[in-house]
């Protein structure tokens, strides 16, 4: 196709354009609707980022709904079950020395741990000074003993807590075996069950 083709294609077209329509009238040309995606073309850039921060903001929300752990709940026997969360942890709401904390279940935890931060707060002072051996190396603490610990409905006294966790959150805590050596834990599937000794 030469370039005197394409000038004689773009001819034709022209002329076709103008030609009258079947009713008598000239064509007429069409035009995209005025409202709509135009209407929101007019706010320019400012209605762009009001839309895509409208829909991040929605996002975030749903997101957050679909991510918060399950509650604690206790069977008819009194065994706490616990559903795993969409990060595949075991999350358990509580209380250290009566002071509300977000427990990670964690059974390869010797000790209930809490930051040093969340121990001034609810009064846990003393204890022994220990050096923690763990995956991220060494790490100063202290252990303080006979603390009583919550989880759901169930107070067990006298336990060690190791102070010096250092967690995402203030109120944040691992739930170890000097908890949960109280109970026997069978996992089934996405649940771990704590059944009293």
């Amino acid at each position: 196709m030469g370039l005197e083709d394409r000038d004689w294609w773009r001819e034709a077209q022209k002329e076709r354009a103008e030609k009258e329509n079947s009713f008598g009238g000239p064509r007429p040309v069409k035009r995209l609707p005025s409202n709509g995606l135009l209407k929101g073309l007019k706010w320019g850039p400012f209605g762009i980022v009001v839309f895509w921060m409208v829909v991040m903001g929605l996002l975030y929300v749903t997101m957050n709904h679909y991510l918060k752990p399950k509650p604690l709940v206790v069977s008819a026997s009194g065994d706490l079950v616990i559903s795993r969360a969409r990060d595949g942890h075991f999350y358990a709401p509580g209380a250290v020395n009566g002071k509300p904390v977000s427990f990670l279940v964690d059974t390869g935890a010797s000790l209930v741990t809490v930051s040093e931060q969340f121990a001034r707060e609810a009064g846990l002072s003393g204890g022994v000074a220990t050096v923690f051996k763990t995956a991220n190396g060494d790490m100063p603490g202290r252990i303080v003993t006979d603390v009583p610990v919550t989880l759901g409905p169930i107070d067990v006294s006298g336990v060690r807590v190791a102070v010096g966790f250092v967690g995402h959150e203030v109120g944040d805590a691992l739930l170890g075996q000097s908890f949960l050596a109280k109970f026997e834990i069978l996992l089934q599937k996405d649940q771990m069950t704590l059944r009293k000794r």
